[in-house]
């Protein structure tokens, strides 16, 4: 697929998206046109399946009628390797067309209205993974959408008419799911999700890493890599940073996640399935992953985190013997959680990984407990790798500035710290700023190779960490100050008395030509 049909199709999905806003928010309509895609992604994943198995009986699985016996016992049979292998199950009067047939049928004596019987497959599709490994996984994944909202129309007749328009147009897109080397639908996905945050407000940040950042980081803690054995977000929203650490390598092995919020963490599962992540490489887990943790057992090669800016966390003397931060002596402070994500993700980092963590400038600087965290993991554990300071006014929601911190407990260049400050690289667009591929590139190849560069990259040894108290605000190490050019003071003066002496030759002529004029001078 060429990048213009590319654009095309994602163009497509917005207009359609937008069929749905009426009086919803981004939030509540993006729930919807998601969850419709993703419908559509199971129905067609389900018949080209089952198309499969059926083939050498020369059979085609939605001509198949449930209320024929024989029939019966061969959906029956589809069924059980569908679970297995799909972790869900669909019936062929449950495919997503044939849904939409029915609900833009013109056929006198047909009903048109599907509101019921689109809530039940739903349902349906949840209620097939009972009791299967893919249970947790499909567990409640339609709940945010309501069909029978009033946000979707004031009658049932209204709600009917909205949704069957927007199967009916989302039927006609092939997202060419038979072409396993294509991921169309996974990118037209991605590219929905960051129009809802760009959208969204302060929510934004809840959900969605802006892809350039995601880029930046699963750059980084893929470096010198083709194959992981697992990847970790602890604050995974949609999931989508998880898969472009996956964009990175040739193989994840797996994917594991924890997202606070119920709606979230619904869409990164949705996302998970439909960019071709079976159900049983990934782990994803509804809590707060500092209150409940719901990994604590494992250590990951590879973690990404994008998480909530200094926001607020119990700081519960309990945890000074919890093994994520018994061995720091102090927690974070229950205003600030930046460092007890830190300490979280240092506790689940594997020998050979790396981690790579956004956080507000603020974390490089502010002192107390968060200061003597910054001391010890430099001082006595020696895991800081790099600091890379980032525009403002790249993440929806908030324009403050923000850096990654770059983690590794087994270091390449253990006498040093990387210090790259690529805030002022950046290119404006409307009201945002914005990482072209430029600024990505320098960024990770000044990672990879720990380039040295004037006004922008520096190796800073640990002990002149150390001599500045453990504060790593970038300008103190990076030495971006641009002199001004020297002026002559005795040159400007000449230039003044010369201006003086020539005004006072033209006040005298214009002087001489009023006095011929017969009119009073100006001054």
């Amino acid at each position: 697929m060429s990048e213009d049909q590319k654009k095309q199709l994602e163009q497509q999905l917005w207009n359609i998206a937008n069929t749905l806003r009426g009086k919803m928010n981004a939030d509540e309509f993006r729930d919807y046109i998601l969850g419709f895609i993703f419908y559509k992604y199971l129905a067609e994943k389900m018949e080209i399946f089952a198309n499969g198995i059926l083939k050498q009986d020369k059979l085609h699985f939605r001509d198949l009628k449930t209320s024929d016996i024989h029939n019966a016992e061969i959906i029956e049979a589809v069924k059980e390797e569908a679970l297995e292998k799909l972790g869900y199950f669909l019936k062929p009067d449950e495919l997503f067309s044939e849904v939409a047939k029915r609900g833009n049928s013109d056929v006198v004596g047909i009903s048109n209205f599907i509101l019921e019987d689109l809530q039940k497959i739903l349902t349906n599709i949840q209620l097939s993974t009972m009791g299967t490994d893919s249970e947790e996984d499909f567990d409640n994944l339609f709940e945010d959408m309501d069909l029978n909202s009033t946000k979707l129309g004031k009658t049932p007749e209204a709600r009917n008419e909205i949704i069957s328009k927007v199967l009916s147009h989302l039927d006609k897109i092939d997202f060419k799911l038979e072409n396993s080397e294509l991921d169309v639908l996974g990118d037209a996905y991605e590219y929905l999700i960051g129009q809802f945050a760009s959208g969204a407000g302060k929510k934004a940040g809840e959900f969605y890493t802006p892809q350039e950042v995601s880029m930046i980081l699963a750059k980084l803690v893929t470096t010198g890599k083709d194959k992981l054995k697992s990847v970790y977000d602890p604050t995974c929203g949609s999931g989508s940073l998880l898969l472009r650490v996956a964009k990175e390598v040739k193989e994840v092995g797996d994917f594991y996640g924890q997202e606070m919020n119920r709606t979230t963490y619904n869409l990164a599962r949705m996302n998970m399935i439909l960019h071709g992540v079976h159900y049983r490489k990934f782990d994803i887990k509804q809590e707060d992953t500092l209150e409940h943790p719901q990994h604590l057992e494992k250590q990951f090669e590879a973690i990404v985190a994008n998480p909530p800016f200094s926001a607020q966390w119990s700081a519960n003397p309990l945890f000074t013997s919890d093994d994520r931060f018994s061995q720091y002596g102090k927690l974070a402070p229950s205003s600030k959680a930046d460092f007890a994500f830190v300490q979280h993700m240092i506790y689940h980092l594997a020998e050979n990984g790396t981690m790579a963590i956004v956080l507000p400038h603020g974390a490089l600087f502010r002192g107390g407990a968060e200061q003597h965290i910054r001391r010890y993991l430099i001082e006595n554990r020696n895991y800081l790798d790099a600091v890379i300071g980032l525009p403002s006014n790249i993440f929806y929601g908030t324009s403050i500035p923000t850096c990654i911190m770059v983690f590794k407990k087994c270091k390449e260049q253990p006498e040093d710290v990387l210090f790259i400050d690529a805030s002022q690289h950046f290119e404006k667009v409307k009201t945002q700023n914005v990482l072209k591929e430029e600024h990505i590139d320098k960024i990770v190849s000044t990672y990879r190779h720990r380039l040295e560069e004037g006004k922008y990259s520096k190796r800073v040894p640990l002990q002149l960490i150390a001599d500045n108290d453990y504060n790593l605000n970038i300008p103190r190490y990076v030495d971006t100050f641009e002199a001004e050019d020297i002026i002559d003071i005795t040159i400007v003066s000449e230039n003044i008395k010369k201006i003086a002496i020539e005004t006072t030759q033209i006040n005298a002529r214009i002087a001489s030509f009023c006095t011929e004029l017969g009119i009073p001078t100006p001054f």
